[in-house]
């Protein structure tokens, strides 16, 4: 699969990259900083680029830069997309040291697919950067959206990435329960001092 992760140099994104370098897939890192982005592909086995220069010639694009920054990335490179896209974000809120879904009514994701003339799907979202970037992490992953074929390239690339299954829990506004989730698991982690993820029994 040939992938190309915006936002590549960060936690997430370079967690993501190592994964899927390590499975044999054609990956691009792209990043605002360009030089950054190559010595952070140098590192992984893999190419760097600006974000602009990361989007031709892909199967999928992931989306990774931070939360705050998925829509003004989405909208200044909104021309350049060809390729479906894998929004992995999710907007939190924090008060009193816990954690709380976004108080939008749409999704990043959601949000997301107003801007761009590309499929967008979601998912990803209860997997940890920190041990995503050390190994396939031993869970499940949820993945969500309304166009059939982008979503079974996020599938694909999810159940690569980890040592569970990847699942389809249905269409695009699913992303709102998904990307809240992410907001449980950071308080669960914080309560008992954990690294929760997901397992889905019954499957």
């Amino acid at each position: 699969m040939r992938v190309s992760i915006v936002g590549g140099t960060g936690p997430f994104g370079r967690g993501l990259a190592a994964r899927l370098v390590e499975e044999g897939d054609e990956v691009v890192i792209g990043s605002r900083d360009p030089e950054r982005a190559r010595e952070v592909a140098a590192e992984l086995g893999c190419r760097g680029v600006r974000n602009a220069a990361a989007l031709a010639g892909m199967d999928l694009v992931v989306l990774a830069v931070n939360a705050e920054a998925v829509l003004p990335t989405a909208q200044s490179l909104r021309d350049l997309f060809r390729s479906p896209v894998l929004s992995v974000a999710s907007a939190l809120e924090f008060a009193g040291g816990r954690a709380r879904p976004g108080s939008g009514a749409k999704s990043l994701a959601e949000q997301t697919a107003e801007i761009l003339d590309v499929p967008v799907v979601a998912g990803l979202h209860s997997l940890a950067a920190g041990k995503l970037a050390q190994a396939k992490p031993d869970e499940d992953v949820l993945v969500c959206g309304g166009d059939m074929e982008a979503k079974e390239l996020a599938l694909e690339l999810g159940a690569r990435v980890v040592a569970g299954q990847a699942i389809d829990v249905g269409p695009l506004p699913l992303a709102r329960a998904l990307e809240g989730m992410t907001a449980a698991i950071v308080n669960i982690n914080r309560r008992y001092k954990a690294h929760a993820g997901l397992r889905v029994t019954g499957i």
